[in-house]
């Protein structure tokens, strides 16, 4: 099998180490892992800040809020380290993990993989149908493939995997958890609502990004909800994320967008713990009603749902997580595509 060298681009002020907060992140962070583990060079271009096993090209941070100009300063840095890895170091093939992605293709040349790692309605139509010649997409869910039918520029459906710990059983707690970005689409506000209506406790775990939009639903949905019982945390990592996760009662995600894969709902699974959500996107094919979780239509059958998950068995939640949501399969895949991509000239 022949040595490649793969760049790797993700979105410009998202950090990507072992356990980041973005789920595109946390799946670069995995094949980044395995190309070198494999022999492969890595190359990733990310926020100053991520750890990668490869070679890291920072992009500077901006301070928060991120304004427009922070956006063109990012889009040129990123066109500018692209042609110039390409040209100095070779690359085999450019993989994009960005929703802007479009402001950074390479000129005609390498291949360039895309995987769209959200609703297809973050994405232009122009996007889905890239001009550049050697440019392919690749989805992460069955729900996403089959929203886009029939589509020219699709190579491929690689589901999102991941990578738990060794996890032993361990006694449940008796609060529910949320965690994520917290921003309007995630709908974290209806999880406090629906563990305030069920008087029990919820710690909800994450941060903002420095999106205006997204600190102001913070200040303005989020702090008026939380009380003694229902608490946010910050943002969790690591051995203490999987701890929250193992220990929680349920994960709740209430997302009010077509999820793509939620790695959030997959890790709760992988750590027996069951998920109530709303059945939106690849949601609805990640979580199994009354068998690993329970998919609500609103806060009301929410709050009804909390009171019904202890009925629900950890360990099937953790068999069925570690045989559908495999890390070390979803990076066979993506490593396997590289090599076909490239063959192909």
């Amino acid at each position: 099998m022949r040595k490649l060298t793969i760049l790797s681009v993700a979105f410009p002020f998202a950090l990507v180490g072992p356990d980041p907060v973005g789920g595109a992140e946390q799946i670069l962070s995995s094949i980044d892992h395995a190309l070198t583990r494999a022999g492969h060079r890595s190359i990733v271009i990310a926020a100053e800040g991520s750890q990668t096993s490869g070679d890291l090209i920072a992009v500077p941070r901006p301070a928060q809020p991120i304004s427009t100009q922070d956006w063109h300063h990012a889009h040129d840095f990123l066109r500018m380290m692209i042609r110039r890895i390409v040209d100095d170091a070779g690359a085999d093939l450019v993989h994009l993990h960005g929703v802007d992605f479009q402001n950074y293709l390479p000129p005609p040349g390498v291949p360039v993989l895309a995987t769209l790692h959200l609703p297809l309605s973050s994405y232009s139509p122009s996007v889905l149908n890239p001009e550049r010649p050697r440019t392919w997409l690749n989805t992460v869910s069955h729900h996403q493939h089959q929203a886009l039918g029939a589509h020219s520029r699709v190579i491929s459906m690689i589901e999102n995997g991941i990578d738990a710990p060794p996890l032993p059983a361990g006694p449940k707690g008796s609060f529910a958890l949320a965690l994520g970005r917290i921003c309007p689409e995630k709908g974290f506000h209806l999880a406090l609502a629906a563990a305030t209506a069920a008087d029990i406790a919820l710690l909800l775990a994450g941060t903002t990004s420095g999106f205006p939009e997204h600190l102001a639903y913070f200040e303005r949905e989020i702090t008026p909800r939380l009380d003694a019982q229902r608490r946010w945390i910050g943002p969790v990592s690591g051995f203490r994320k999987w701890q929250l996760l193992q220990s929680a009662r349920c994960v709740l995600v209430p997302s009010l967008i077509p999820e793509t894969a939620s790695l959030v709902a997959r890790e709760a699974l992988a750590a027996g713990t069951p998920v109530i959500a709303f059945p939106n996107g690849a949601l609805a094919e990640t979580i199994e009603h009354g068998r690993t979780g329970f998919l609500v239509d609103d806060v009301a059958a929410m709050t009804e749902a909390l009171g019904r998950v202890d009925a629900l068995d950890p360990a099937e939640c953790r068999c069925i997580a570690q045989q559908r949501y495999s890390g070390a399969r979803m990076t066979d895949r993506y490593l396997e595509l590289y090599q076909q991509l490239v063959e192909a000239g």
